[in-house]
């Protein structure tokens, strides 16, 4: 494995671990899943560089469209739970009241 390959393995994993461990609020668990986004999108980025065939080229543009949906999506859903609930911690979050 070489040490890109390492390092963005590394930005995945961090990004997961702390979706899995910082459960408080909802902006952390937003904010690990772009970073886990980042980190997809510039390996596949370095993935198409590396193998320089146009098919691939359109595989990071889509991932980054994907990625500004689910940001989007994301905070509109923080909006809204800050409205409803009054904050954005997940305790208070509770899926059958919705």
């Amino acid at each position: 494995m070489t040490p890109i390959q390492m390092t963005f393995s590394t930005m995945f994993l961090l990004g997961l671990m702390g979706l899995t461990f910082d459960r408080t609020h909802l902006l952390s668990a937003l904010l690990c899943l772009e970073s886990m986004m980042l980190s997809l999108f510039l390996a596949t980025s370095l993935w198409a560089l590396q193998l320089s065939t146009i098919n691939i080229a359109t595989v990071p543009i889509l991932l980054l469209a994907f990625s500004a949906c689910q940001a989007s999506s994301g905070l509109a859903l923080l909006l809204a739970t800050g409205r409803t609930h009054g904050s954005d911690h997940m305790q208070n979050l509770n899926l059958l009241q919705c």
